[in-house]
């Protein structure tokens, strides 16, 4: 989606910075991003992996418990992934904050700021191309914090996700076939997929613009959501 869908007369509207979910610490963070994130792809291939996912599962799952409840389903799943999405970043924001909060009090006092310092906190915590080292660079190095803190998360991955795992849980042994060639049952699919996605939302690799968090908060929360459904009937997973 075009990151800028409205032209005034003085200013563009940023639809990424009103409708993509933003964390606690940024000021861009609205409530209602919650929601409206699930309804934002960053190109083709984002949409039309998510729909396709959309499509195969939660058709099924449509069929069993109805329209209504399954888009209630849909997103209580979206709601729960950008919670846990929103902790975890929150978690790995907290150093960063607090290192760059050191920096800001010192510059307040007037007192010269370390090179030293400043170029280790851009190496450890900021993204990009590094800082030229002027007068300038405590300017700098706030407003690449600030862009840091004000990324954008889109997509609804994490709901797909919560809709995966009901599909595995409830249809476990049904046969998914991968690049319509290689068959394999939808619980090894689902597990090898869930231990995929966290571990490398455990490793944090940095470049991993992927919100790995999101897919696990989705798949659980899905998976608790099914099994509360489903308690009255006891399945086979094995």
């Amino acid at each position: 989606m075009a990151k800028f869908a409205f032209r005034g007369e003085d200013a563009m509207i940023n639809i990424q910075d009103i409708f993509a979910l933003h964390a606690w610490q940024s000021s861009l963070f609205r409530p209602w991003q919650l929601i409206t994130h699930m309804f934002l792809h960053g190109d083709f291939g984002h949409i039309f992996g998510n729909m396709l996912a959309l499509w195969m599962f939660g058709s099924v799952l449509e069929n069993v418990w109805g329209s209504k409840r399954f888009l209630t389903f849909y997103i209580v799943c979206g709601l729960g992934a950008a919670l846990i999405h929103l902790l975890f970043l929150s978690y790995e924001f907290l150093p960063m904050m607090r290192d760059y909060q050191l920096l800001n009090d010192i510059q307040q006092t007037g007192k010269p700021l370390s090179i030293a310092d400043l170029s280790q906190f851009v190496a450890k915590y900021l993204p990009g191309p590094p800082i030229p080292l002027n007068e300038n660079v405590f300017t700098e190095v706030t407003f690449r914090y600030q862009e840091t803190l004000n990324m954008a998360t889109i997509g609804a991955s994490g709901a797909v996700f919560g809709v995966l795992a009901a599909f595995v849980y409830l249809f476990p042994n049904t046969y998914i076939y991968i690049y319509f060639l290689f068959p394999i049952k939808a619980k090894w699919l689902g597990i090898l997929y869930f231990t995929y996605e966290l571990f490398f939302a455990v490793q944090n690799s940095a470049g991993d613009n992927v919100a790995r968090w999101a897919h696990v908060g989705g798949a659980l929360v899905g998976l608790l959501i099914v099994i509360t459904w489903n308690r009255g009937n006891r399945k086979q997973f094995f």
